[in-house]
């Protein structure tokens, strides 16, 4: 979805304040603070959605619990931030259940117990993990403490444009990407690009180091959580893979393109106006192009993997948006009913699903058949439900490895001012796991 993304990014600077929230463990069964969840009461829900139809979609989403629950009265406040979120709980008076698209600052909720652990709730209520794909559960859990259920997804997959295709079928592997990438690339006469075949530099839109980089198997963290991107020879390989293809452009020639790019989410997006042949990007896509741009002829499929993990091909990138119950909350119990509804309830995920054009996040929910989607959606469910799907994992300090590894990809990677890739990523893990120490890591 395009506000999770949009968001998400501006949430980085605000995580770092998340930590300030703590004042107490994530420990202890707090699952019966506040009225039975039979009682009369009244629920305060904050979520991030704020478009007319994004809230229409909330709101159709419950309708459902508040016929099964007339005890609960559900009061739904829209356009809250992880900033909002964080002060409230912080100055002891938070809603009883938060959302929030930051699914890198599970870790920081977890740890300082910001967002309540729900195990005790899970386990009273005896829920079944196991309906959530394991990506699922990895994102919404740290160390041991579940504080966060998934609410949607968001999944990545390969949008590729039929017409400037030619007849070639969408890449499964890395050198075969490359390979077509340069053969459907449009050069002016003075060799800057006019369509790029494909577009590896990390500043197209999605083409972030997360969504491309476990493509070729990287593990971001160490066993020990610590920073891993000199340890991982994968880490290497996708570097080398987008310097490349950016050198065969030629780096003027990209940073040329990238200045003419539209907009992400406006009808100009450059693979809308037909100027990339292949982009990746999120499932969210599928409805603008319905909206913005109903003619294009255009398809979908995984990401490439590259060469040596061919039998990973399918898996991608996938993350989405997390619900909880804050610390403080006075109507636990209640909130828990919510919470788990909203989260597994198969009608409310499809009804949320089809109006957002995101990914439901229960196994159950991603064959229905009330689900109305375009074609070309199926892609980005089958990358969900896939074992090889993955997602960065949560540290205490939220995405900040992530952050780092892009900045250092983008500012000095791509333009060419690395002489010693090794020494380089190794210097990138000691900055990262200073980090790591300062935020409790």
């Amino acid at each position: 979805m395009p506000t999770t993304t949009t968001r998400r990014l501006a949430a980085v600077t605000a995580a770092a304040g998340l930590a300030l929230a703590a004042g107490c463990t994530a420990g202890g069964d707090r699952s019966g603070q506040g009225p039975a969840s039979g009682e009369k009461q009244t629920i305060e829900v904050w979520h991030g959605w704020s478009a007319p139809h994004e809230v229409k979609a909330f709101q159709d989403a419950v309708a459902g619990f508040n016929k099964a629950h007339p005890n609960i009265t559900v009061k739904l406040v829209n356009g809250q931030t992880d900033d909002r979120i964080t002060n409230a709980i912080r100055g002891g008076s938070p809603p009883d259940v938060v959302s929030s698209f930051t699914t890198d600052s599970v870790g920081q909720w977890c740890q300082s117990g910001a967002w309540q652990n729900l195990s005790p709730f899970i386990a009273k209520s005896g829920l079944d993990l196991n309906q959530f794909p394991r990506a699922v559960r990895s994102y919404t859990e740290y160390k041991g403490i579940r504080c966060a259920m998934p609410l949607l997804a968001d999944a990545y997959g390969l949008y590729y444009n039929k017409k400037l295709m030619k007849g070639e079928r969408p890449p499964k592997t890395m050198g075969e990407l490359t390979a077509l990438a340069k053969k459907l690339t449009v050069r002016a006469s003075d060799g800057t690009i006019k369509v790029a075949g494909f577009m590896p530099s990390v500043q197209y839109y999605e083409h972030q180091v997360q969504h491309l980089a476990p493509q070729f198997g990287v593990t971001w963290l160490t066993a020990g959580g610590r920073a891993n991107f000199s340890g991982d020879p994968a880490f290497q390989a996708y570097l080398k893979w987008n310097k490349s293809l950016i050198d065969w452009y030629g780096y003027d020639n990209v940073k040329k393109f990238l200045r003419s790019m539209g907009q992400e989410f406006e009808s100009s997006n450059p693979f809308q106006k037909g100027r990339t042949a292949m982009a990746v990007d999120g499932e969210w896509r599928t409805k603008f192009i319905q909206e913005e741009a109903p003619g294009l002829d255009y398809g979908t499929a995984p990401v490439p993997v590259s060469d040596d993990r061919a039998s990973a091909y399918g898996g991608g990138f996938i993350t989405g948006t997390v619900i909880g119950i804050p610390r403080g909350a006075r109507h636990a119990p209640a909130a828990w009913e919510f919470v788990r509804y909203l989260t597994t309830d198969t009608g409310a995920l499809v009804t949320f699903a089809n109006a957002l054009g995101n990914v439901p996040s229960t196994i159950p929910a991603l064959s229905s058949p009330k689900l109305t989607l375009p074609p070309q959606f199926r892609t980005f469910l089958d990358v969900f439900k896939n074992p090889n799907s993955s997602s960065t994992p949560p540290t205490p300090n939220g995405n900040d490895y992530v952050v780092r590894f892009e900045k250092f990809t983008q500012e000095e990677w791509e333009p060419g001012k690395v002489g010693d890739l090794g020494r380089a990523l190794k210097k990138l893990d000691g900055e990262v796991d200073d980090s790591l120490k300062l935020a409790g890591g």
